[in-house]
């Protein structure tokens, strides 16, 4: 994780630098992400939540290995430099087990991190904020800086060298994967600089208390709220005009530099925006998955024009009745009379649809809506640009180029347009 400190002390030296952290399991956004990592020679943080991946195989089904294996063939197979792929993995805490007591949801936080920490990942994201059975929903700093700290000890137990992890401590508000259906289109506030201390000085009291002084000093990240997020049908994008009082709470802590997250669907400035206030490691997920979803849902729509006779089902048609049979992904996340649920489960930015491309019934209607457009001709430019942006058609001609047939190399432009400006931010 030396990449990370770099990044820390170019940025807290010379006010700019971050990295973008893609945190996602597709296969298809996993291989734009490398692909323009590799066409920028710039390293990629690639994180798996908890939720996602643990040692019980979380909705993805892959435990901490298989993660870093999958990516690792999506990578070798377009000959990716296995260099440039960094691991992280967030959130990882007893948030999956919060049902639970929490002696038996820490129990299992402590084997999610130590199959993390075999497995490879190198940047552990300690998150205690969340309670278990018969506690508050959000423990106060204390409480979660000794867990926090707890699961530290645990990681370096783990380690073979331990001096290759980077720790991230804190979490943000609301919880991960952005704002739920109840939070409305509320602003959500930054975090004051007095509440960043007190968890500061929380977690670096916690890990004195359990002896590991020495891995306070591989904690690089604070998580804290810069004032963006986004919910099912709103994006709150950040204020460049607001003031910085953040900043000056890393000053007793040269180490440490701050993390971002729901960062999806801000607006490009934002980034550069953020690294000038310290923010080194910028995260984005959903607006990912939403760019695939986008571009698949373009195509098929390019299909009804290209081959109307073909007796397929139509891929909206598909995943709706998968979300309507297994609704557990997405009915906490939205609200609203019928019509309006069937358009969030769909198009809303929280894009709870990405639990369900996994599933067999999505994977073969999007496998034979890909084989029937590569045995079409590519459409007129007219056809695209009525489906497509100029940004994404004139990616997919630099990926056709690459030997991608033209609907995939569409699908994997539209992606890495939503990742781009995170690698125009300075690194």
């Amino acid at each position: 994780m030396q990449y990370l400190r770099d990044i820390n002390r170019r940025n807290r030296s010379a006010g700019v630098a971050c990295t973008p952290s893609v945190c996602s399991a597709h296969p298809q956004v996993l291989l734009a992400s490398l692909l323009l990592a590799q066409s920028r020679q710039r390293p990629l943080l690639v994180e798996a939540t908890s939720n996602q991946v643990n040692q019980f195989g979380g909705y993805t089904g892959m435990q901490a290995a298989d993660f870093i294996a999958h990516v690792q063939r999506i990578g070798q197979a377009h000959g990716i430099d296995r260099s440039l792929v960094l691991f992280g993995g967030d959130h990882l805490g007893p948030q999956v087990w919060r049902d639970q007591d929490a002696h038996s949801a820490m129990a299992h936080a402590s084997a999610l991190v130590a199959s993390y920490v075999q497995a490879g990942f190198g940047k552990i994201h300690l998150d205690c904020s969340e309670g278990c059975a018969g506690e508050a929903a959000q423990v106060g700093d204390a409480l979660s800086a000794q867990r926090a700290a707890q699961l530290a000890r645990v990681c370096e137990q783990a380690a073979r060298n331990p001096q290759a992890l980077s720790y991230v401590v804190g979490t943000e508000v609301p919880p991960p994967g952005g704002a739920r259906a109840e939070d409305g289109a509320m602003r959500v506030p930054p975090t004051s600089a007095q509440s960043a201390r007190l968890t500061i000085a929380a977690h670096q009291q916690a890990f004195a208390q359990q002896g590991l002084q020495e891995a306070w000093g591989r904690v690089t990240g604070l998580v804290v709220q810069p004032g963006l997020e986004f919910g099912p049908d709103h994006v709150q994008h950040f204020d460049l005009q607001a003031p910085d009082s953040l900043s000056e709470v890393l000053a007793p802590h040269p180490q440490l530099a701050f993390e971002a997250h729901s960062t999806d669907y801000q607006k490009p400035p934002v980034f550069a925006a953020l690294a000038r206030r310290h923010f080194t490691v910028l995260k984005v997920g959903p607006a990912l998955t939403f760019a695939y979803r986008q571009a698949v849902y373009a195509l098929d729509a390019l299909a009804t024009w290209l081959a109307p006779q073909s007796p397929r089902a139509a891929l909206a048609q598909v995943l709706e009745q998968l979300m309507q049979a297994e609704p557990q992904h997405w009915r906490k996340h939205y609200s609203g009379d019928a019509r309006a649920l069937h358009l969030l489960r769909h198009f809303g930015y929280a894009d709870r649809v990405r639990y369900y491309w996994g599933q067999p019934a999505a994977k073969s209607a999007v496998a034979q809506l890909m084989q029937l457009l590569a045995e079409q001709p590519e459409p007129l430019a007219p056809l695209l640009a009525q489906h497509f942006a100029d940004p994404v058609l004139e990616g997919a001609q630099t990926l056709q180029s690459q030997g991608f047939a033209w609907p995939q190399a569409l699908v994997l432009a539209q992606i890495q347009a939503a990742l781009n400006p995170y690698f125009l931010a300075p690194q």
